[in-house]
């Protein structure tokens, strides 16, 4: 039997090693969460708010100990993972006030003498889940899958098992009935076994373009729902009547949040070039302030990437834009210190064909791009096989507006970068994925839209 190994980004320490289940072990989790949702299922949906509501309590109470052990594993700022649990919590708290509403028959006139749309929930939902937001991207899927009336088992990502098993526990802790959220700690290796058991009726995964095409097939040989938050390199539009000063604040935080490891961060800055010198002359400015160290320590702006293996990719993508003709404003290093720790970086004049416009980059890298006006700013925008999220930057909101409807994305924001919201439904288009998270919507992707007809 193997092991999960969870291992510190700051000086690349092992943590601690978690076994992984057998064969027998994940029968049984597979089999109870079967089980269970027979019973779960028949719960009050007041009952199961009431779940989330202490769910809610559990995270509070418990957000010291839970954003410290999401720092130690893969390394964000210990400021941001403590936002990182209220985030869940408050989701709780918005799926138990507003999730039953969306539960409530849909009444439609047809020839019948009563016709409706039922909810009903489908069954055990596997989750398949990334490292860079250890609590929020399991919990945004779990709390309405859970307040609908399914089941879930969370097959996270391998260096993140602390995280993975404090999530079940805290379940436990809320009053929840064993069998309503199950960890499975396996390898990715499993997962195709997994979503074929006909058990598993749908499947969520967050994660990479590859591995969301391997879960498609999966699931798509197995005829089982799926939906698919994958890889971004989000447009950050600058038009010319920008405020430049609260535009670089914004995008120094859109872009180097949580080490720049989000998918919807800030990833190519698209500026008109009346204004690209200027913009570039205090976006340098605001990087290199930036202080880079322990996560732990509340000063610290930037921490280390999560693993080696993706700091050494980002700088391979940096090298290969430099040499392609970007110009490296600043950064694009890895620094001479111990752990995983990579220069906060700005580049400038990138164009398409270069890897810091056509892949994502996930880690502290801004590429600018500049574009002759608006229009051309769409246009590059919208050259990209990923469409997660977008933003526009203008003091003309309706002219934003405008601009926004013309992105190829899921989220288009003006004068804000782009976030996940429980009230708003979340997710992409083209190589980002397909399929919804949160909201009304996101609750109903897991749910069987029953037709009733009486006459």
């Amino acid at each position: 039997m193997g092991e999960l190994v969870s291992s510190n980004p700051v000086d690349g320490k092992r943590i601690e090693s978690f076994p992984s289940f057998d064969e027998a072990q994940i029968e049984s989790a597979l089999r109870l969460v079967h089980e269970r949702f027979q019973d779960w299922r028949a719960v009050s949906v007041a009952d199961r708010a009431e779940r989330l509501r202490q769910l809610a309590g559990a995270l509070r109470g418990a957000s010291e100990e839970l954003a410290r052990l999401a720092t130690r594993e893969m390394g964000k700022r210990l400021v941001e993972a403590r936002a990182e649990v209220e985030k869940c919590a408050s989701a709780c708290d918005y799926f138990a006030a507003r999730g039953p509403d969306f539960l409530v028959d849909e009444m439609i006139a047809s020839d019948a003498g009563r016709s409706l749309v039922a909810w009903q929930p489908l069954g055990p939902i596997l989750l398949v889940m990334p490292w860079n937001f250890p609590f929020w991207q399991a919990l945004r899927q779990a709390v309405p899958a859970t307040l609908a009336g399914n089941t879930v088992l969370l097959k996270h990502a391998s260096n993140v098992p602390g995280c993975a098993a404090a999530l079940e526990e805290t379940f436990l802790e809320a009053g929840f009935p064993r069998g309503v959220f199950v960890n499975l700690p396996v390898g990715s290796d499993r997962v195709e076994s997994i979503i074929a058991d006909a058990r598993v009726r749908g499947v969520s995964l967050t994660g990479s373009e590859g591995a969301g095409r391997a879960v498609a097939a999966a699931a798509g040989k197995a005829l089982k729902k799926t939906v698919l938050e994958l890889g971004g390199s989000d447009a950050f539009i600058v038009l010319a009547d920008a405020d430049l000063d609260e535009t670089v604040a914004q995008a120094l935080r859109g872009r180097f949040q949580n080490n720049g490891e989000t998918c919807i961060a800030a990833k190519r800055f698209i500026v008109e070039q009346s204004v690209a010198d200027a913009f570039v002359e205090r976006f340098r400015g605001g990087v290199r302030e930036l202080r880079v160290g322990d996560p732990m320590d509340e000063t610290t702006d930037l921490g280390p990437l999560a693993r080696e293996d993706l700091l050494e990719d980002l700088d391979d993508q940096v090298r290969r834009s430099i040499e392609a003709g970007a110009h490296c404003v600043t950064g694009g290093r890895r620094l001479e210190r111990e752990g995983f720790f990579y220069a906060p970086t700005l580049l400038d004049h990138v164009r398409p064909g270069m890897a810091a416009f056509d892949e994502e980059t996930f880690g502290p890298v801004a590429a600018v791009i500049r574009a002759a006006d608006a229009d051309d700013a769409v246009r590059l925008a919208n050259a990209s096989r990923y469409g997660l999220g977008g933003s526009v930057w203008t003091r003309d909101p309706v002219r934003g507006e405008d601009i926004a409807r013309r992105l190829e994305c899921g989220c288009a924001f003006v004068n804000g970068i782009v976030k996940s919201d429980p009230r708003l439904p979340f997710g992409g288009v083209k190589d980002s994925g397909y399929g919804r998270e949160l909201s009304a919507l996101g609750m109903r992707e897991f749910m069987n839209a029953k037709t009733v007809w009486v006459r």
